[in-house]
């Protein structure tokens, strides 16, 4: 029933467009040479800034290297904000209007199975930035990658620092009601199960309501020496600072969602302070911080792990046409084989198009980030 939903929208999209009674193969033949390579962007909401500033970061200084072979690169982006199925006709209009050459989608794992299902179709590379959704490599969609780990190998990272290494067997998973913070919610909880460690108390919040009185009030009286947040930026730091106002003095985990489209201010992280948090990687390579630095000059304010994976995912789709060309197959070739160092570390592929490598942890010391060793 949850894949016929899933499906129902892309078919009307399809057939609505006459994709169906003809080949893809065929269209891209037949398509008007452009002046530009053009790159799609999908972003969840009008509100995504972030996503939209690290892509064209990644354009302009690409552009400003020669572009591709003279030709310059050209971002178009489109938001997805608005009825189920409008991340089926956006990408539709990507690659059918703009004649995109592949996709970034910095979305979340709904719109992201919709953007999986057009570009499977018309054999064009989708490549996630945000959503942790593993179910998306399951599909064996070959056009499919992911530079973001996947909420199962973010719980693993959790779990053996949480359970293993610190053997903290209390634990509170405090959630709020996004998709993606349900998404890794639910990875968390049946990593901990596996691990041998009892069930976590669960708190879910509804992100409309800004008094967390009563949830602090629940968390504080409930047996527990830790706490893992899956929520927003704004909510979680709230909770822990109401939490620190009644001097409790608990461990703090955080997961990808914590951090958002911008990095923590000096007084935010030090409401963090103590706490264990995934990374994005930005702040422990020079990659990453000449990075950093340059976005706050162009942007005026410094990332977070949105625009750092959307920077990242662009470049990536960037140096495969360099290296193998504008054609669409070539490009998922070249992919399937790349080994990329970016912003957020080094990024490779296995066969299912999910990101390899180890997930990095930070603690936060003296309101500095610092990486975790030994996880």
């Amino acid at each position: 029933m949850k894949l016929l939903k899933l499906l129902f929208p892309v078919c009307i999209i399809f057939t609505y467009t006459g994709f169906l009674a003809c080949d893809a193969k065929e269209i891209q033949i037949h398509q008007e040479p452009s002046k530009t390579v053009n790159i799609g962007l999908l972003v969840q909401n009008n509100k995504s800034t972030a996503a939209r500033h690290g892509a064209e970061m990644a354009v302009r200084k690409a552009n400003e290297e020669g572009g591709f072979n003279g030709i310059p690169f050209k971002l178009v982006d489109l938001s997805m904000e608005g009825p189920w199925g409008t991340g089926s006709k956006q990408a539709v209009n990507l690659i059918f209007d703009e004649n995109v050459v592949a996709i970034l989608g910095s979305c979340d794992g709904r719109n992201a199975h919709l953007v999986e299902q057009v570009s499977a179709k018309a054999r064009v590379i989708f490549i996630s930035a945000w959503s942790g959704d593993p179910t998306l490599a399951q599909a064996f969609v070959p056009w499919y990658f992911s530079c973001v780990p996947n909420d199962v190998q973010l719980a693993d990272a959790l779990t053996r620092e949480i359970c293993i290494k610190e053997k903290i067997n209390k634990i509170a998973v405090v959630s709020d009601n996004d998709f993606e913070s349900k998404l890794a919610f639910n990875s968390f909880l049946k990593k901990s199960k596996i691990s041998g460690s009892p069930d976590p108390k669960q708190f879910l919040y509804d992100d409309t309501n800004q008094d967390f009185n009563v949830l602090t009030d629940h968390l504080i009286k409930a047996d527990i020496n830790g706490i893992i947040f899956f929520g927003n930026p704004a909510s979680s730091l709230m909770i822990v600072k109401q939490i620190q106002q009644r001097k409790i003095n608990i461990p703090v985990f955080g997961s990808l969602s914590v951090m958002g489209e911008r990095e923590f201010e000096e007084s935010e992280w030090k409401t963090f302070e103590n706490a264990v948090l995934i990374t994005s990687g930005q702040w422990f390579n020079s990659n990453g911080l000449n990075f950093s630095t340059e976005f706050q000059k162009t942007w005026g304010y410094k990332p977070g792990p949105v625009a750092a994976y959307a920077y990242d995912g662009m470049n990536l789709i960037i140096m495969a046409i360099k290296n193998a060309g504008a054609s669409r197959e070539q490009i998922q070739k070249y992919l399937k084989k790349v080994k990329y160092y970016g912003v957020t570390g080094t990024i490779q592929f296995d066969d299912r198009g999910n990101r390899i490598g180890e997930v990095e942890l930070m603690r936060i010391k003296n309101g500095i980030p610092v990486k975790v060793t030994g996880n």
